[in-house]
C-alpha cells in the first residue's frame, strides 16, 4: 500500500491532482481546501489512504496524518462514504470539525456537500467521543513539565492537565489561553477528568 507520495504537481482537476513522482504520474483525490492551495510546479507531500477495489485503485491525499485520521474515522459512521469524508473535510479544517463535534454544532458540518440535516446530527454525535483523541492523534510534541522542561516527570494527576494544554496549543490557542480554559474545565470537572473531557470542556470555554 502506498502511504505517502512526494512529487511536484502536474496537473489540477476538480477533485483531483496529478502528482509526478519520479516520471510516474499518480491521481491522488483531494479536498476542496487542499486543491485550492495547490500550484502547478510546486513540490508536495501528501500522506495516502489507498482504497483497493476490483476495478480501481484510487489514492486519497492529506497534509497530515491527522487528516487522514478524521477521513478514515468519519466513514465509520453510517451514510458517510470517502466523497462525502473529503467535502467534509474540504469544508472543515480539522481544527473547526473537532471544535464542531466537540461543541455539537451539527449545522457547521452541514455545510459540507452531499451532508443534510439527518447525517450532520449523527456524525456528531457518534464521533462526539473520539474528537479529542483525533485531535491530539499525529501531533508529535513532547508534552512539557514543570518549568516548561520537555520531558520532565509529571504527577499522574497532572499529566491529563499537561496533554490537555498542549492538545489546545496545537489547536492553534495561545498557551495562555489554553492553561485557562483547562484550568475552568478542571473547576468543573475535577483533577481526576481524564485529557478527552478536559479538552472537550476546554474547547466549549474557548468558544465563549
Amino acid at each position: 500500500m502506498i502511504g505517502q507520495l512526494k512529487g511536484k504537481v502536474d496537473a489540477i482537476g476538480e477533485a483531483h491532482a496529478i502528482v509526478d513522482v519520479g516520471g510516474v504520474g499518480y491521481e491522488v483525490q483531494l479536498s476542496a481546501r487542499t486543491l485550492r492551495n495547490l500550484k502547478l510546479g510546486e513540490t508536495v507531500t501528501f500522506t495516502i489512504d489507498t482504497h483497493v477495489r476490483e476495478d480501481a485503485i484510487r489514492l486519497f491525499g492529506f497534509q497530515s496524518e491527522v487528516e487522514r485520521s478524521w477521513f478514515r474515522t468519519l466513514q465509520n459512521v453510517q451514510g458517510v462514504g470517502s466523497k462525502v469524508a473529503l467535502g467534509v473535510l474540504g469544508v472543515l479544517s480539522t481544527q473547526d470539525l473537532a471544535n464542531a463535534i466537540a461543541l455539537g454544532n451539527w449545522a457547521a458540518v452541514e455545510q459540507a456537500p452531499g451532508v443534510g440535516k439527518k447525517l450532520a446530527q449523527r456524525i456528531v454525535a457518534e464521533l462526539k467521543d473520539k474528537a479529542p483523541a483525533l485531535s491530539v492523534a499525529g501531533l508529535h510534541v513532547p508534552v512539557q513539565g514543570p518549568g516548561g522542561i520537555a520531558g520532565a516527570e509529571i504527577p499522574p494527576e497532572g499529566l491529563a492537565t499537561a496533554e490537555a494544554i498542549s492538545a489546545l496549543t496545537n489547536l492553534g490557542y495561545n498557551p495562555a489561553q489554553a492553561s485557562a480554559a483547562v484550568a475552568a474545565a478542571i473547576k468543573e470537572l475535577g483533577a481526576d477528568a481524564d485529557t478527552a473531557k478536559l479538552i472537550r470542556r476546554g474547547l466549549k470555554e474557548l468558544a465563549r
